[in-house]
């Protein structure tokens, strides 16, 4: 789907309840896969993941044996989209069929790892066991420094008992117990007292070593800040009044100019809750050309349209750009 980012097909993912987990030397395989989690969530995670907009997870009762979903999904043809009722319960969990399995990420994800190094790490790890240490891994599989770093930063050494900031500490002393050098023969180093890394850093790593967060949103880092000012969120315009002026704001996932829009650009917005399109006319587009080209997240002010179906868009009158803590680049199309 290379019209989507990762990132932005995972956000999607999690807001629809499909559990993402990280890297990890012991479960990833080469790509990702799925991973059974029937029993392994526990209640007080089941809230603290809902509490970070991760979407909704199961009530903590009985995990369902077989398939979960409406036989009436797999139906080739699917009945008409009537007009949208904001009164109406969403019944999107039932027509899911994930019971039991989380996404887990692989190994050839981790930014520097690729393919090749990927294949080596999971074939030496089912043909002669789960590593031990990092020593331990490099010796059976000779990576280097680059590697354990990228590696520490995407959270994939926490099985070894190793914080990221410990396990990116120790990298470059593991990096030389290479094949051929004798266990135990390098003195290992001391690792040091860190502090527990911010929500804000825990985020970036994920970001820079996968491209993926799976337990954080960029704008969820500023949601307090854009509700103080009275910012909505998407999910906010589903139920806002239609016809009004609204200011929204989020990353700039693409910026379009199809050749038969007649000179307007369109540009998706994500936040924590989904994404937003936003429609620049061309007086619009050359007022704020500068921020509306370079800028990687926007605020937007414009007037709010609804379709019947329930589809939103915001006809853009003023952008401005909405400072984020991470990098972040959009997929612009022309």
């Amino acid at each position: 789907m290379g019209f989507y980012s990762a990132s932005t097909l995972v956000s999607d993912a999690r807001r629809h309840g499909v559990v993402v987990l990280r890297p990890d030397l012991s479960l990833s395989g080469v790509d990702a896969g799925l991973e059974s989690t029937a029993g392994t969530v526990p209640e007080e995670d089941r809230e603290e993941r809902t509490s970070r907009h991760e979407g909704p997870v199961p009530d903590g009762g009985p995990e369902p044996d077989g398939p979960t979903g409406l036989d009436a999904c797999r139906n080739r043809h699917q009945p008409p989209v009537g007009e949208f009722d904001v009164s109406l319960p969403d019944e999107y969990e039932a027509h899911r069929r994930d019971a039991n399995f989380a996404v887990r990420l692989g190994l050839a994800a981790v930014r520097g790892i690729g393919k090749g190094v990927a294949e080596r790490i999971v074939s030496e790890r089912e043909s002669h066991g789960s590593y031990q240490s990092m020593e331990d891994l490099v010796r059976r599989t000779a990576l280097t420094t680059e590697h354990l770093e990228a590696l520490a930063a995407a959270g994939a050494l926490e099985c070894l008992g190793l914080t990221r900031r410990q396990a990116l500490w120790r990298a470059g002393s593991a990096a030389l117990d290479q094949p051929g050098s004798l266990p135990g023969t390098l003195v290992e180093s001391q690792p040091l007292l860190f502090d527990d890394p911010t929500p804000v850093e825990v985020l970036a790593d994920d970001l820079w070593a996968t491209g993926v967060s799976t337990e954080d949103h960029p704008i969820a880092q500023l949601r307090a800040e854009l509700d103080a000012r009275g910012v909505l969120s998407t999910a906010g315009l589903a139920t806002a009044e239609a016809d009004r002026r609204v200011e929204v704001g989020g990353l700039v996932t693409h910026r379009q100019r199809p050749g038969t829009a007649s000179g307007i650009t369109f540009v998706s917005l994500e936040d924590e809750f989904g994404l937003v399109n936003v429609v620049c006319s061309v007086g619009v587009w050359q007022h704020f050309r500068k921020v509306a080209r370079s800028s990687p997240a926007l605020i937007v002010r414009g007037k709010l349209e609804r379709s019947p179906e329930g589809v939103v868009n915001v006809v853009a009158d003023h952008l401005e750009p909405l400072p984020i803590m991470v990098v972040h680049r959009s997929r612009d199309f022309h």
